[in-house]
């Protein structure tokens, strides 16, 4: 029998590689049915291009443009299981990026915000969300450490860049119940997922999981 490595793309190949997908998903922590669900109906293979589309359902991080990544599948899946999503929430992403961890979100909840600082990232995701017809996603270029202020108090924030601290604008925006997941720590360094929730006596934080994440960084981009 030949090893579906070694064949040609085709339907056959591109099912048994995204079910290998969804395995290590769960062999990595990824347990929620709503979260697999998502992931499985959005095909990760439409954000990756170039060099690396044979890739796109490896288990690991994957060059973009201007510099940026598309994150591993299974840190998707557990940091979007940590975020909690429902059904009724507005969701605010930090790191647009490749448009994929949006996408995926979009399945979860009532409507997407997410922002980046490279224009072209925005623009080239958000013809991928045309395509997939997820009309519930709002895609701007913005300076993601201020958050969006004109469309909070978001349920769930989820950013996708690391910064030394929970950037305070964004905690400000976070409604009182709300949960944020973000990386934090050294650029240069592991970093640390953490889930930050609101309550009414302050803000309560559990760390997760050593992470590794592109810098959080201020402005707009020249792209």
């Amino acid at each position: 029998m030949s090893d579906p490595e070694d064949e040609d793309e085709g339907e056959g190949s591109t099912a048994e590689r995204k079910m290998r997908f969804l395995f290590q998903l769960r062999s990595r922590g990824v347990t929620d049915p709503r979260v697999l669900e998502a992931m499985e109906r959005i095909d990760r293979g439409l954000f990756v291009r170039g060099q690396f589309a044979d890739r796109a359902y490896e288990d690991t991080p994957l060059p973009i443009p201007c510099g940026q990544t598309i994150s591993q599948p299974s840190v998707v899946g557990l940091m979007t299981q940590a975020l909690s999503p429902g059904l009724r929430d507005t969701v605010l992403e930090i790191g647009t990026g490749s448009g994929y961890q949006a996408a995926v979100l979009s399945r979860l909840c009532r409507r997407v915000y997410t922002v980046d600082r490279h224009r072209r990232l925005v623009q080239e995701a958000e013809a991928i969300f045309r395509q997939l017809d997820l009309p519930n996603i709002t895609a701007q270029i913005a300076d993601g450490s201020r958050g969006l202020p004109d469309q909070a108090p978001f349920d769930r924030i989820l950013v996708t860049a690391a910064a030394e601290d929970p950037p305070g604008p964004l905690l400000a925006q976070l409604k009182i119940g709300g949960i944020m997941v973000v990386p934090v720590g050294q650029s240069d360094a592991v970093q640390t997922l953490i889930r930050v929730t609101r309550t009414d006596a302050g803000f309560e934080y559990d760390e997760l999981r050593q992470v590794r994440f592109v810098p959080l960084v201020e402005g707009l981009g020249q792209t």
